[in-house]
């Protein structure tokens, strides 16, 4: 019976009703009773006090049974309630815990900046991409997977594996509330930080393969070893953009959230930040007012992704 969409009501108050009215309708008859007793007819009398009774013991069962369901609903509701708000206060904490931990991972793509807005903004080089990350060559190119592979060292692509919201909903009311567009979108992105991040430590290991034992400078000395490295730089930028921007937009998505507090749950998906880009500086720039209007702790959701600030 679903109470709360408003047929439990309709129940019990027809279960009372009906009984009010069966005792209504045996005070009538009793009225009646008491006339055939000063009239003195005993067969009317008793037909009379048989439906009197009937009618009055029917009337006091349904009350009786719309005041219990009345009190198991309210029980229930009540349990209900006490439920959603227990668990949507672990979802807040663990909401918070994730944007805490994130924070420190979405840091370390400052990396990933300086290596691929060389020159302008990185764009995919298959939708027209021509910045200096791109056309690096030659000794340029060189320079480059410098960069590539200290950023290798300093950036742990698996710490990425933090950012994960869906394992906290998924087992909550919050799976069935939220609006599907927005739980679409944060799995999505959970998804390919999944594959950035796994491709990424196949892309390095690529690159290695394709340097070999020469250091970089007379590897890409070489013509057939150049084109091979370039291949492999290409890919790594390519993986790299695809993580760094699916991860900003997840603590973005994250952080816009917790600012709305309990309320978060009925909110509708924000464009500005789930709308996708061309390049990661557009997004930036789209999802840049919103960001700073919401707070997260002490400051705002902007500076949580560190864009363009080498760590």
């Amino acid at each position: 019976m679903d109470f709360g969409a408003g047929h439990g009501y309709l129940l019990i108050g027809g279960l009372i009703l009906v009984g009010a009215g069966l005792l209504i309708l045996s005070l009538i008859v009793n009225l009646r009773v008491a006339h055939s007793v000063r009239e003195d007819v005993r067969h009317r009398e008793k037909l009379l006090e048989y439906y009197r009774n009937i009618f009055s013991q029917l009337g006091v069962i349904l009350i009786g049974i719309g005041v219990s369901l009345f009190i198991f609903f309210f029980q229930q509701n009540y349990q209900d309630q006490r439920k959603r708000e227990i668990e949507l206060q672990q979802v807040m904490a663990r909401l918070a815990a994730r944007i805490a931990r994130g924070a420190p991972v979405i840091e370390t793509l400052g990396e990933f900046d300086d290596v691929l807005d060389n020159g302008g903004a990185y764009v995919d080089p298959e939708l027209g991409g021509k910045n200096g990350a791109i056309s690096a060559q030659g000794t340029e190119l060189g320079k480059q997977v410098g960069k590539i592979l200290l950023v290798e060292r300093d950036v742990d692509v698996q710490s990425f594996d933090i950012l994960n919201l869906s394992r906290d909903f998924e087992t909550t009311f919050i799976v069935n509330e939220l609006d599907p567009t927005l739980w679409f979108n944060i799995v999505r992105d959970e998804s390919e930080i999944k594959y950035a991040s796994t491709q990424l430590a196949l892309d390095y290991k690529d690159l290695q393969e394709a340097i070999g034992d020469e250091p970089i400078e007379l590897a890409v000395a070489n013509s057939e070893k150049e084109r091979k490295i370039k291949h492999e730089v290409l890919d790594i930028l390519y993986d790299a953009d695809l993580l760094r921007q699916r991860s900003r937009r997840f603590l973005a998505r994250a952080c816009w959230l917790f600012s709305k507090g309990r309320g978060f749950v009925t909110l509708a998906p924000a464009e500005q930040i789930e709308a996708d880009a061309g390049s990661q500086q557009e997004w930036i720039e789209r999802s840049k007012p919103l960001l700073t209007q919401s707070k997260s702790g002490s400051g705002d959701c902007f500076k949580l992704l560190h864009y363009g600030q080498a760590s």
